[in-house]
C-alpha cells in the first residue's frame, strides 16, 4: 500500500501545497505539450528526426487483491449496487477495497455525481474468512465531516460485531472463526456529521496498529451504562478554552456512581422515554438506521444502544472520555481436586536462594485489585495495610452496600452453597502470607514469596466480575491519584497485582495505567487463560508488565494465552501430577470455603495466569525491598536484558515466555547492584519487531534498526546474524563498540507465497537483543479490479496534461498508447482512479501510480517509440501521524481538469484523448 511514499515524492518536486493541474482540453491556454523543444539535444546528424512523431505506450497493473467498490461516485465507472445483504458484491481475501459512500444530499449536481440526491449509504461485502484476520477501515476524510460504522454479520446475518465511528481514522475487527461473512460499511448520518467519503477496507492477517479505542460488540460491557469523564470539573460552566461541558442530567442521564468534578458512570434516566433520550443525543434516525439490517438479541439490541450512547457523547463539546463499563474477570482455573500441600513453584523460580538475600520490607506495598480479601485469615494477619471497597453497584458488591472503606471479601457467589473463589486472598497469599509463623500446636500455613511486604487489599470485584470504573479507581487509590474515595495517598503503593482482564482496549483504561506508571508503580497483570494470542487487557498494554504461566515441567500451560505483547512467564499449574505426590500441580495458597454456614479460613490451590502474576509481583517487591529507587522503566530494561529470568523457550524473547521465566535470585542479586549505585551495561534494539511485504516483482526489501546501550557501562556488540537464509543483517553506520544503525534485508527470490518469520540478534558481553521479523510474500495469480482508470501524460516541468487516457481495463490491466508526440520531448506517467468525482485521482483510498513508481518516478525523454513503460497502481492510505485522530498528509491529488469553475464530464473524449481500448 502506497501513503508516505508517494507523499515524499511530491515533496521532491517542490509540490508542497499545490495540487498538479491536469489540462483534458489540449486547445486550453497553458496546455502546450511537453517541456522541452527538442533544439538544444538534437544532434546535427539527428534534425531530419524532429519532423516525425513518436508514441509512449505500456501497460498499467492494479496491486494484487487490489478491488474497487462496484457502486463508486465516478460516472464512468461500472455501476452495481450492493446496498444490501441480497446485492453484497462478492470478493475474495486477503483483500483491500477502494470504496466510496455517501448520505442523502451531499453530493453536487453539476459535476454529475451519481448519488447527488439519494446517497450510496451503505456497502456490503460478501467473503470467506479465515480466523484471525482483521477487517480494517481506513477513514482519510477530516470526521468531524465524514464517519464510517464498519459491521461484520455471518453467514445468516446475525450482527456479529460492529465498530461505531468514534472520530478515529481506523477501525478493526477480528474473525473470532473461520467462515462465510457480510462485512457492511455505514455512511454516518445524524446531527453532528453528514457523511460523503472515500474509504479503504482491507482483510487479511494483518492488523495495523493504531492507538484506537473502537465501539465494538463482541466485548463485555454493562449494558445501558457509559463511563464519562468531563473536561471541567462542574458541568454548565466553561472550561480554560473556552469549552462548554454539557450538562448531563439535561441529556436525560442520571448518575449511578461518581459526581461532579470526578469521573462518572451514567445511565439513561427513567424519566425519559428510550426515544425521546435517543433524540435529545442527536442520533435517534442514525439509531435505527444502524439497528435496521441483521438479526440481532435482545442483549445485542441494548448493547448497540449503549454503543450509540457513548458515540453521541463523543461528540459533545466538553466530553473527554466517553466508554462502555466493560467487565473484567478473573483469570483463575479451578481444578477438582482442591488440595495440595506443597509449594513446587517457589523452587522453579529459584526462590529460596533470594531468600538468603532478602525476604522483603515493610517500607514496600503491593496492592491487589481483586475480589477483596480475607481480613480475618490467619496467614494473612498483619500482612495488610489499610485498603478500601470500589464496587460501586450493589448488583454486585455482595456486602449490601457500595463503595466504602472495607475491602474484606464476603464471597463472589450468591447463596449458602455458591463456593466463591476468594481470588484475591489467594493472590495476596503467593505475594505476601505469613512465612516461619508456626505457633506451637499448629499445623502452620503456607510461605509467601515476600515474607515482610505489605499487601494493600482493594475491591473491585464482585458477582460476575467487575466492571471499568470500579478497577479503575482502585487503581488510581493505589497510584495516589484522585478517586472516588476522596482519598489521596501520599506515597503510591510500589507494585500493583492485576490478575484479571478482558478482550478490549479502552483510552480510559490506557491513559490511568500511563499515569499510575509515572508515579512509579509498577504494575503487573495476567495476560490471560484464552490459550490463544488474543490480546487481554491490562495485561496487553505497554504501561503493563504482562504475565504468561507455565506447569511444573517449565512448558507453557495450555491455557494460558500468549503472543507479542508477552514480556515474562511465572508458575500458572497445571490439571496433573507431575511429581507424584498425589495432588494436582497447582498453585497453593491462602483461601476460603463458604459452601457451609459461614466461611471457613484455609488453604487450596488453583490454576491460571492469575496465579503467575503474584509470582512476578512478589519478585518485584522483594527487589524493591533492597532497589527503592528501581523504576519501572529500569526494570522494563533490565527484564528485557534478561537479568531477571532464566531463558526456557526460545533463544531470547518468544511469543510464549516473553524474555523467559522469572528467577527470583537472579532478580533479587540484579537489584543489590542497582540499590549499591551501579547499573549493569545494558544492549537494546529499536524497533524491536519488523514487518516486511515482498512480491514476485519486488522480492527484496530493507529496513534499519538502532543498536544502543540502555543501561549502565560500556558495553560492545560481540556478533550479530540472522537465523533464517532469506534475511540478512549488515552494519550500516556504527561506534567502535558496534553501536549504531544496521540494515536488514530479507528475500524472497527462492521461498514461495506465504509469511515467514525470523530473528536478528545481536549479542554483547553483557545481554543479547533481538529483532522479530515477519515476511509476507503475496501471491501474483489472483485477478483483480482496480476500477475505472485514467492515465495520464504530463509535462514534468509545468505538470499540466498533454493527453489523457481513460478506461475500465480487464482483470486490473489497462493498456494506453500516446501517440503524436515529437522527438526529444519529455514527460511523465500517471494513473489512478477518481472514485468520489470530484475531478482528482490520486486521493486518499483511490488509486495512484507513475511510471516506473510513486517513491521513483521517471521521466521518459522521447528518441523512438517508447515502449513497455509498464507501472503499477495501488491503492493509497495515509495513517494518523498521531495518537490522536488528525490524519497524516495525504498524497498529494491529481487534478483531472485545469477549470473547477467549468467541471469536464469525464464520459465524453476530448480532442487529443484516446479511448483506452
Amino acid at each position: 500500500m502506497i501513503g508516505q511514499k508517494t507523499k515524499i515524492f511530491f515533496y521532491q518536486m517542490g509540490l508542497k501545497t499545490l495540487p498538479v493541474l491536469i489540462c483534458l482540453i489540449l486547445t486550453m491556454a497553458g496546455c502546450n505539450g511537453g517541456g522541452g523543444d527538442g533544439s538544444s539535444d538534437t544532434a546535427p546528424d539527428e534534425e531530419e528526426n524532429v519532423s516525425e512523431t513518436y508514441s509512449i505506450s505500456g501497460t498499467v497493473s492494479s496491486a494484487e487483491h487490489m478491488v474497487t467498490d462496484s457502486d463508486v461516485n465516478d460516472p464512468n465507472a461500472a455501476y452495481s449496487t450492493n446496498n444490501s445483504f441480497a446485492a453484497a458484491q462478492e470478493i475474495s481475501a486477503p483483500v483491500t477495497v477502494s470504496g466510496f459512500v455517501n448520505v442523502d444530499n451531499t453530493g453536487r449536481l453539476l459535476n454529475g455525481d451519481r448519488f447527488a440526491v439519494h446517497g450510496d449509504d451503505n456497502d456490503y461485502f460478501l467473503v470467506t474468512l479465515t480466523t484471525g484476520m482483521y477487517i480494517t477501515l481506513y477513514m482519510p476524510e477530516n470526521p468531524k465531516r465524514a464517519g464510517l460504522n464498519l459491521y461484520l454479520y455471518d453467514e445468516s446475518r446475525n450482527l456479529v460485531d460492529v465498530s461505531l465511528f468514534s472520530g478515529e481514522a481506523v477501525d478493526s475487527l477480528m474473525v473470532s472463526s473461520e467462515g462465510t461473512y457480510y462485512v457492511r460499511v455505514e455512511a454516518v448520518s445524524d446531527r453532528f456529521i453528514q457523511t460523503i467519503t472515500t474509504y479503504a477496507l482491507t482483510m487479511g492477517l494483518t492488523k495495523t496498529t493504531t492507538n484506537h479505542y473502537s465501539l465494538g460488540l463482541r466485548n463485555d460491557f454493562v449494558p445501558g451504562e457509559v463511563l464519562v469523564r468531563c473536561q471541567q470539573a462542574e458541568e454548565r460552566s466553561v472550561s480554560a478554552s473556552g469549552t462548554h461541558v454539557p450538562d448531563l442530567s439535561a441529556m436525560g442521564f442520571h448518575t449511578k456512581a461518581g459526581a461532579a468534578g470526578r469521573d462518572r458512570l451514567l445511565q439513561r434516566s427513567d424519566l425519559l422515554d428510550k426515544d425521546t433520550f435517543f433524540e435529545n443525543l442527536g442520533v435517534q434516525s442514525a439509531l435505527k438506521r444502524s439497528l435496521a439490517s441483521g438479526n440481532m438479541t435482545a442483549e445485542t439490541r441494548q448493547k448497540m444502544e449503549t454503543l450509540w450512547m457513548i458515540r453521541a457523547l463523543r461528540n459533545q463539546s466538553g466530553i473527554e472520555i466517553a466508554e462502555p463499563n466493560y467487565i473484567r474477570k478473573t483469570f483463575s482455573t479451578t481444578p477438582d481436586d482442591p488440595y495440595y500441600t506443597y509449594q513446587w513453584h517457589y523452587p522453579l523460580i529459584n526462590l529460596p536462594e533470594a531468600w538468603d538475600i532478602t525476604t522483603g520490607s515493610s517500607d514496600v506495598v503491593v496492592a491487589v485489585v481483586d475480589t477483596g480479601v480475607l481480613l480475618d485469615h490467619p496467614d494473612l494477619a498483619g500482612q495488610l495495610v489499610d485498603g478500601y471497597d470500589f464496587i460501586s453497584s450493589t448488583d454486585i458488591s455482595m456486602d449490601g452496600d457500595g463503595i466504602d472503606d472495607d475491602p474484606d471479601d464476603p464471597g463472589d457467589q450468591e447463596g449458602v452453597g455458591g463456593s466463591s473463589s476468594f481470588h484475591g486472598t489467594h493472590v495476596a497469599g503467593t505475594i505476601a502470607a505469613l512465612t516461619n509463623n508456626m505457633a506451637d500446636g499448629e499445623e502452620g500455613g503456607v510461605a509467601g514469596i515476600a515474607w515482610n511486604v505489605k499487601v494493600m487489599p482493594l475491591r473491585a470485584l464482585g458477582y460476575g466480575g467487575g466492571t471499568t470504573y470500579d478497577i479503575m479507581e482502585a487503581v488510581k487509590y493505589a497510584a495516589g491519584l484522585d478517586n472516588v474515595s476522596g482519598i489521596i495517598l501520599d506515597d503510591p503503593v510500589d507494585v500493583i497485582n492485576m490478575s484479571l482482564g478482558g478482550e478490549i482496549a479502552t483510552e480510559y483504561e490506557r491513559e490511568i495505567y500511563a499515569e499510575a506508571r509515572a508515579q512509579g508503580v509498577i504494575i503487573v497483570a495476567a495476560a490471560g487463560n484464552e490459550g490463544s494470542d488474543t490480546k487481554m487487557y491490562p495485561a496487553a498494554y505497554d504501561d503493563v508488565v504482562s504475565v504468561s504461566a507455565v506447569t511444573i515441567d517449565k512448558t507453557l500451560a495450555s491455557y494460558s494465552s500468549y503472543g507479542e505483547t508477552i514480556d515474562v512467564a511465572a508458575p500458572g499449574g497445571s490439571s496433573t501430577d507431575i511429581n507424584g505426590d498425589g495432588y494436582t500441580d497447582g498453585i497453593l495458597s491462602t483461601m476460603g470455603d463458604d459452601s457451609g454456614d459461614s466461611i471457613e479460613m484455609g488453604y487450596a490451590f488453583s490454576i491460571g495466569t492469575s496465579m503467575a502474576a503474584p509470582h512476578v509481583s512478589g519478585v518485584v517487591a522483594l527487589m524493591k525491598s533492597i532497589y527503592a529507587d528501581m523504576t519501572p522503566d529500569i526494570f522494563d530494561i533490565l527484564l528485557a536484558a534478561e537479568y531477571l529470568t532464566q531463558d526456557i523457550g526460545n533463544i531470547g524473547r518468544d511469543d510464549s515466555f516473553g524474555y523467559g521465566l522469572i528467577d527470583a535470585y537472579k532478580a533479587v542479586l540484579i537489584a543489590q547492584e542497582g540499590g549499591s549505585g551501579g547499573m549493569p551495561a545494558v544492549v537494546s534494539v529499536s524497533p524491536a519487531n519488523l514487518n516486511m511485504v515482498v512480491s514476485s516483482e519486488s522480492p527484496t526489501q530493507s529496513t534499519t534498526v538502532t543498536v544502543k546501550n540502555s543501561g549502565g557501562g560500556d558495553p560492545t556488540v560481540t556478533d550479530f546474524y540472522s537465523d533464517v537464509a532469506w534475511m540478512s543483517v549488515r552494519a550500516s553506520d556504527v561506534d567502535a563498540n558496534g553501536l549504531g544503525t544496521y540494515t536488514v534485508a530479507v528475500d524472497s527470490t527462492d521461498v514461495s507465497n506465504g509469511t515467514y518469520t525470523g530473528t536478528i540478534t545481536f549479542e554483547s558481553e553483557s545481554n543479547s537483543a533481538e529483532v522479530s521479523v515477519v515476511m509476507q510474500v503475496g501471491a501474483t495469480t489472483n485477478a483483480t479490479d482496480g476500477g475505472y482508470h485514467y492515465i495520464l501524460l504530463l509535462d514534468p516541468d509545468t505538470l499540466t496534461t498533454v493527453s489523457l487516457v481513460s478506461g475500465a481495463g480487464e482483470d486490473g490491466i489497462y493498456e494506453y498508447n500516446f501517440s503524436d508526440l515529437s522527438y526529444g520531448e519529455t514527460y511523465v506517467v500517471y494513473a489512478g482512479t477518481d472514485v468520489n468525482n470530484d475531478g482528482f485521482i490520486c486521493d486518499d483510498a483511490e488509486a495512484c501510480g507513475a511510471y516506473i513508481s510513486l517513491d521513483g518516478p521517471v521521466e521518459i525523454t522521447v528518441t523512438k517509440n517508447m515502449e513497455h513503460m509498464d507501472f503499477t497502481t495501488d491503492i493509497t492510505i495515509s495513517l494518523p501521524t498521531t495518537n490522536t485522530s488528525q490524519f497524516a498528509t495525504t498524497p498529494t491529488p491529481i487534478q483531472l481538469n485545469s477549470t473547477p469553475s467549468a467541471p469536464v464530464q469525464l464520459n465524453v473524449l476530448k480532442e487529443g484523448q484516446n479511448d483506452g481500448s
